[in-house]
């Protein structure tokens, strides 16, 4: 028998708070199970740094936010994999090729805009993303029927930032006239 103070338990130490942060914990440790996944330190780990982020973060960054006695590098790839095939998170890439991870627990799919000059990334305005999120919808349907199964999409948008562009305009020179 399992005592309920168990302190190795993967979720001993958390809160039964009812914030936000700790709904979310546990609706991704409701998916692992489901999925038949268990519910171990490491992947309690990662979870919290991808709750903890709304933006899409690297497995590196991931890796150096977890405590070094966390898990390792490789676990925080294996996790990210089982986690990623059984649609718990999303994974995007910078144009460099950089995959990037962020919890698919919204509703709605979060679409970006990476900077080419500062890979700082950006959510897309909700109009936006709305228009986007309809046109893709029609064609996932039109892939559905035409009898594919298991559609799924990346989009990302990759662009000089208008700081990065305003940094760079032309400078107004003035020269005198001569007499």
């Amino acid at each position: 028998m399992i005592a309920s103070t168990q302190t190795n338990h993967p979720l001993h130490g958390i809160t039964g708070s009812s914030s936000e942060p700790q709904a979310r914990l546990e609706a991704a440790c409701s998916r692992l199970r489901t999925a038949g996944l268990r519910i171990t330190q490491p992947r309690i780990a990662i979870l919290s740094v991808l709750i903890g982020r709304e933006q899409p973060i690297s497995i590196e960054q991931i890796h150096a936010e977890l405590n070094t006695k966390s898990c390792d590098l490789v676990t925080v790839y294996r996790c990210l994999s089982a986690f990623e095939d059984i649609g718990l998170v999303r994974r995007s890439f910078f144009h460099n090729g950089t995959s990037l991870y962020m919890l698919g627990d919204r509703k709605e799919t979060a679409y970006h805009i990476v900077s080419k000059e500062t890979q700082d990334i950006r959510e897309l305005d909700p109009d936006s993303s709305a228009q986007l999120a309809a046109a893709i919808k029609i064609v996932e349907e039109k892939l559905k029927a035409a009898g594919y199964e298991n559609v799924s999409h990346v989009v990302e948008f990759f662009a000089k930032s208008p700081e990065a562009v305003a940094s760079r305009a032309p400078i107004n020179v003035v020269i005198p006239e001569q007499v």
